[in-house]
């Protein structure tokens, strides 16, 4: 059977709101060994971690790097410190954000992929699908700026590394990584926050990226975010992990989209017949090789 470790990083999840204690939840029932790596923080981000009292969980204190805001630099870094920190014995490494889960009826199909590739010398990760969830926990992002498809399970070969601003992983001879896609999902929640929790999050994301100046001058300094009215949404009509269940229910602002009123790009039009009836995305971006 193989050996599995999970791996996350975090800094000022009370802030900003970060579901990642139901993140690092919906890891646990696949590992053994979970490694947290959590950044000085301005809240109680070490305390949110520790009280989810798991044995499997340890706990890697990080200072995060502020300097390295091109392209988001310091998210590979900070992913990397975690990856780094899990010992030799584990196979297989799951990676998850701060505000992504997993689901639990995908864990059969998690669980039989990595057994199914572990002595396959030529499947270096498994690539999963992406839900991405906007505005509340109804509608899922439909055109193309959203990435339907990332590696989020690696082997435990020091020589991969975090790619760009940690979206996905490569060698770190910046060779991509050849992958099998399978049948499970990602939830990401990282654009269903109250448009106060919102705000607070993309002003401070922002700056990651860019210097002060620019986000002064790029980014909408009023208090709440103004959710885009006009994002093209599919409507979610099926369940929620169970980690996020108590978040789903808490709700606490109110959003309403009506995707048949949103008027679609000829591109995203394009997009959506080629996806839905050729099961292809033309034009688009692979941070992998599939197998």
């Amino acid at each position: 059977m193989a050996a599995v470790a999970g791996f996350t990083f975090i800094r000022n999840a009370v802030q900003f709101d970060y579901p990642v204690v139901e993140s690092i939840q919906s890891v646990l029932p696949l590992v053994d060994y979970f490694v947290v790596a959590v950044g000085q923080s301005d809240d109680d981000t070490l305390a949110l971690v520790e009280r989810i009292n798991d044995p499997k969980i340890h706990i890697l204190p990080t200072i995060w790097d502020d300097s390295l805001r091109e392209g988001g630099r310091v998210l590979a870094v900070e992913t990397d410190k975690a990856f780094q920190a899990i010992p030799a014995e584990y196979d297989w490494c799951i990676y998850i954000q701060a505000d992504e889960c997993l689901h639990e009826q995908d864990y059969p199909t998690i669980r039989s992929s990595m057994e199914r590739w572990k002595n396959d010398p030529q499947t270096e990760g498994l690539l999963f699908k992406y839900r991405h969830f906007y505005g509340s926990y109804d509608y899922i992002g439909a055109s193309r700026r959203w990435y339907r498809r990332e590696i989020r399970i690696i082997r435990n070969n020091k020589s991969i590394v975090s790619y760009r601003d940690a979206q996905g992983f490569r060698w770190e001879n910046r060779q991509k990584l050849r992958v099998r896609l399978i049948d499970a999902w990602v939830y990401h929640y990282g654009w269903v926050k109250s448009p106060d929790a919102q705000k607070r999050k993309q002003l401070n994301f922002n700056k990651l990226w860019h210097s002060d100046n620019w986000v002064s001058q790029h980014v909408d300094t009023l208090n709440v975010y103004d959710y885009n009215g006009a994002e093209p949404l599919e409507r979610f009509t099926g369940a929620h992990p169970q980690a996020m269940q108590a978040r789903v229910k808490a709700i606490n602002w109110q959003f309403h989209s009506d995707p048949s009123m949103v008027r679609w790009s000829w591109k995203d039009r394009f997009t959506r017949i080629c996806e839905r009836y050729l099961a292809w995305r033309p034009g688009e971006y692979r941070n992998y090789r599939l197998l």
